[in-house]
């Protein structure tokens, strides 16, 4: 494929607020295509927290594999590439995928961050090292606990990881500490060690989760896990490029419905100010969605525009494609789609007149 056709909206980065706001799109009318490279936080996952309604088996992968299939399923196209360049054009915006270019009148940035990882030796992601806080601090509950980090953060985090367990250390891997002395006064008021000595070697247990380090002063401390705290860098060279307003710490302005600054780009996600929660990220997907539809949708039509091209005629309506039209009254959730309930109380019902 060298070129793709037109599209209502372009997602760019296929992770939980992504794929809800192409979601949203999709099943509201609007011809959709998620463009992802793969990858992200949300993949890393080993298992699922906080999501109602997920147990906690599922990794990431499944789950957003399960949420791609859900999105395709309504008719959303799905390219799997890398966006390195976006341009506005006079009808919207043109987007270059590796070799296709892909065209939309609409961009929603779900582009996320990437965290600062800690030099090695370190146990695997989700097997002692976590990203997290508020998702997998249940996980260390009365369990000896690492933080890594020479900032207020990190320090801040050790001291909020007293509400969980009695066993906490910052580890500064030799490097000088950077927080601020009334965070160091604080910080020496809790129960908290702080290692200076770098960690030189690891010990796992038998199923591959940390078990201890040992420093390169002598010391071996166990710990079940924790939480390096050296920052992110949000990945934001799409949103430079079109002009997009950043905060003063790297995140995107957007309005309550996921607009930026730049009409017709709006973002979601770890890209936004907020928490870095897969709930939070589903929610403003949702409401970017529901926004772009605000902005796309051709009806109802304006008194304005009533009286300048006059009342809507019948041939204008529905205004959904046709490629839409088939998929949504093929599909299970129409109304006239298969439903297994409906077979089920079918055969109860005629069960009953027997």
């Amino acid at each position: 494929m060298t070129e793709t056709p037109e599209y209502d909206v372009a997602v760019v980065g296929g992770g939980p607020a992504g794929l809800t706001s192409a979601l949203y799109t999709t099943r509201l009318g609007h011809d959709t295509v998620v463009v992802d490279r793969g990858g992200g936080r949300a993949a890393m996952m080993r298992d699922t927290h906080n999501v109602i309604g997920v147990t906690e088996h599922v990794s990431g992968n499944e789950f957003l594999q399960t949420g791609r299939e859900q999105v395709q399923s309504y008719g959303a196209d799905f390219v799997r590439d890398f966006v390195a360049r976006i341009e506005a054009t006079d009808a919207g915006f043109e987007l270059t995928a590796g070799e296709d270019t892909i065209t939309a009148r609409k961009v929603v940035l779900a582009t996320g961050f990437s965290d600062e990882r800690p030099d090695p030796p370190l146990p695997r992601t989700g097997q002692g090292l976590h990203y997290c806080l508020h998702c997998d601090a249940y996980m260390f509950v009365d369990e000896p606990v690492y933080v890594m980090g020479t900032g207020d953060a990190a320090a801040h985090v050790a001291m909020i990881m007293l509400n969980f367990t009695d066993e906490v250390d910052v580890l500064t891997r030799g490097e000088a500490i950077e927080w601020s002395d009334e965070t160091d006064e604080q910080l020496r008021a809790h129960p908290i060690d702080v290692i200076e000595s770098d960690i030189e070697a690891m010990e796992k247990d038998e199923n591959g989760w940390l078990r201890a380090f040992e420093f390169e002063s002598g010391e071996r401390r166990e710990y079940r896990g924790g939480f390096p705290m050296y920052g992110s860098n949000y990945n934001a060279d799409l949103a430079d490029q079109v002009g997009v307003e950043r905060n003063d710490d790297g995140t995107i302005a957007v309005d309550d419905h996921g607009r930026t600054s730049v009409d017709g780009v709006s973002a979601v996600g770890d890209i936004t100010p907020g928490h870095n929660q897969i709930p939070v990220a589903l929610g403003e997907g949702a409401k970017a969605g529901i926004g772009l539809h605000y902005d796309l949708r051709e009806f109802p039509r304006s008194r304005e525009e009533i009286e300048q091209s006059g009342p809507v005629d019948e041939d204008e309506v529905p205004a959904i494609s046709a490629e839409l039209m088939a998929t949504a009254v093929s599909h299970e959730g129409h109304a006239a789609g298969p439903r297994e309930d409906a077979d089920t109380d079918a055969e109860q019902s005629a069960a009953s007149d027997d």
